[in-house]
């Protein structure tokens, strides 16, 4: 099952998927359907924690140091997703976290792409 990537991309695009469901149901002020959108995107948090780290304890032999980056820069893009629903909840500021989420995002998806599991096509 975990001879690829597949289970850990699929659970990461319905994560990113569940995100902006829960910021168009924010916006759109619907705080029951919010809260719950927001406690699926906890459990695929998990999801994404848990085929990330089988798929990092049977790879990173091959790039330690770049796994390991991939592995801290994927868990700042839960953290700031996690941090900007919360704090569009409470009413405070987010751009901050829209900052460091948008820049983690692109590391962290640039090195999945690079490394030996990643795509054929970027390397």
């Amino acid at each position: 099952m975990f001879e690829n990537t597949h289970a850990h991309i699929s659970t990461w695009v319905i994560a990113l998927i569940l995100f902006v469901v829960a910021l168009i149901l924010h916006k759109s002020g619907n705080k029951k359907a919010t809260k719950i959108v927001q406690m699926i995107l906890r459990l695929f948090y998990l999801l994404i924690m848990a085929t990330g780290i089988i798929l990092f304890v049977k790879f990173s032999g091959g790039d330690p140091a770049l796994y390991g980056i991939k592995f801290l820069g994927g868990l700042v893009v839960i953290a700031m997703m996690e941090m900007i629903l919360v704090r569009m909840g409470k009413g405070k500021k987010t751009g901050v976290f829209w900052a460091i989420f948008l820049i983690a995002l692109i590391v962290t998806f640039f090195l999945g792409v690079k490394l030996p599991l990643g795509w054929w096509w970027i390397k």
